[in-house]
Formats: C-alpha cells, sequence, structure tokens
C-alpha cells in the first residue's frame, strides 16, 4: 500500500532533472545533519541500522565529498550532531544519540570535520537543528554564522531527511521568510546527500510508546541533483 502511495504521489507530482550553479560571486554554507553513528554505523544504537544500507552508505559518500570541498576552500560548514540528556529523552522514539556516547559523534567519514578551522560543530537536543541552535542568551549559532559569513545559498544534506532534515529546512525558510536570515536567498536539499534510518513496526511493537520508522526500500530516482561550483577558488 506504501509503495502504491508513493507511486501515485510520483506521477501526480512530476520532478525533473535540475542542476544548481554555484557562481563565484554567491557566498555558500554547507550544513551536514545529524550524520552521527547513532544514525548511520551499524549496531551502533537502537536508532542505527541492523545491517549495512546503501541508501545511508551514499548519503554519508556524498555528504563527504561536499565537505570536503567546502573545507579545502575554506567555505562555512556547519554540523548538527545529535545529541540528547538521558534524562530527557525524544518522544517517541527509544534513547538514541546519549550525550557523551559514541553514538552521538560523527561517523568516521566524517571525524575529521572536528579538526577543520572553517567548521562549526553544535549538538542540539531535538528534531529542529534552528530551535536547537539557540542558547540561553536567546542567540541562535545558526543564525549568527549565516550573518557573519553572508551565506546567500545554504546546501543541506544528512538524516533523517523525513524528520531533522525536513524540520530544519522548514524553520530555516520560514526564518528567512520573517527576514531573520538576511542575506539568506536559497536553500538546496541535496537528495542524494540524504537518508533515512531503518525501525520497522516488528521492533517497534516490542517497546512502549514508541513510533514505527520503517525504511522504504530505494526507488529509482527519477532527480538528479548536481552541484556545480563555478568559478570559486
Amino acid at each position: 500500500m506504501v509503495l502504491q502511495t508513493l507511486d501515485i504521489v510520483k506521477n501526480e507530482i512530476p520532478i525533473e532533472e535540475e542542476s544548481v550553479v554555484i557562481s563565484e560571486d554567491t557566498n555558500a554554507g554547507l550544513v551536514l545533519v545529524d550524520i552521527i553513528n547513532g544514525f548511520c554505523t551499524v549496531g551502533a544504537g537502537n536508532l542505527a541500522p541492523r545491517e549495512a544500507s546503501r541508501q545511508i552508505s551514499q548519503m554519508i559518500d556524498e555528504s563527504a565529498k561536499l565537505a570536503r570541498v567546502f573545507c579545502d576552500n575554506k567555505w562555512p560548514v556547519l554540523a548538527f550532531l545529535d545529541s540528547h540528556h538521558p534524562d530527557r529523552l525524544e518522544h517517541p522514539y527509544p534513547p538514541h544519540c546519549i550525550s557523551g556516547t559514541d553514538e552521538s559523534n560523527l561517523v568516521p567519514a566524517l571525524r575529521w570535520l572536528e579538526k577543520e578551522p572553517n567548521v562549526i560543530i553544535r549538538r542540539k537536543d531535538c528534531y529542529d537543528g534552528y530551535i536547537g541552535s539557540f542558547q540561553e542568551d536567546g542567540s541562535n549559532v545558526f543564525v549568527d554564522w549565516v550573518k557573519k559569513n553572508n551565506i546567500q545559498v545554504l546546501l543541506v544534506v544528512g538524516i533523517c531527511t523525513d524528520i531533522c532534515v525536513l524540520d530544519f529546512v522548514c524553520s530555516t525558510l520560514s526564518a528567512k521568510t520573517r527576514g531573520l536570515l538576511t542575506p539568506l536567498e536559497e536553500v538546496v536539499v541535496y537528495s542524494r546527500g540524504c537518508a533515512t534510518f531503518d525501525f520497522p513496526a516488528s521492533m517497534a511493537k516490542n517497546a512502549k510508546d514508541v513510533l514505527a520508522h520503517p525504511q522504504l526500500p530505494e526507488l529509482p530516482r527519477n532527480i538528479s541533483l548536481t552541484i556545480f561550483f563555478h568559478g570559486r577558488s
């Protein structure tokens, strides 16, 4: 039934190939959402894959390629890391990515980012990185990062596409509409740099107050997003 519904949506909302060209006079920033062991590394936690996932592996590879381009050119990068206090769990999911555990750390393929001077690491304790960027004094790490670097185009990759990535992008677009993120103009979600985790109903039914989140089989893609960095050095 789910796959039939997806087929109907794909037919009703056709998606065409799209390319994004980032010119030499455009300031771009890269946001990586929760590309951490707790969602990506086999056996790392309750929401981690139980076996190798091509969807997640592709997401990590594509995100690492983009991050390398940005770091080689000293362009701004911000990485959100899901990180929860053990006494403040995230309903309706089982305990995951607890602060101080390796679950809440970047995957091995991206750990090198921690030493890059152009990268900001932001640990968050909620779905939405925008909300998770607020500090006690009312300032917002993400908003300040956009303004400080005069970011006009924001590229977003990560996991989970339909939860943390979606929430962050929706909040960012709303803030942009309200004029809170000047000079931000465009938010681009790179589909091949996104993935979702697998927590099937068979596991959820044995846990109290936990919502299932099955990872659908990867469907043939009818969108190819190619990002060109034109004339930038």
